[in-house]
């Protein structure tokens, strides 16, 4: 089951993580919202040090690091 989160207008988004390789062809995680599970990429917990936080104009969800 994929780590859900609702935002205040009430939409579900489930948390997602995939590598990508940079320009400089550095690998880095990314971790991302969306609102269907994608087979593969979705995640099932909250990465350790990590809060979700939501844009107060558009209502999307964001993982930061925490404080």
């Amino acid at each position: 089951m994929a780590y859900t989160t609702t935002n205040s207008k009430g939409q579900t988004y489930y948390l997602h993580s995939k590598m990508v390789t940079l320009k400089g062809g550095r690998q880095q995680r990314i971790y991302y919202f969306a609102k269907a599970v994608k087979p593969g990429e979705s995640l099932d917990y909250l990465p350790p040090g990590y809060q979700v936080s939501e844009n107060t104009r558009t209502g999307l969800p964001m993982l930061k690091k925490a404080s």
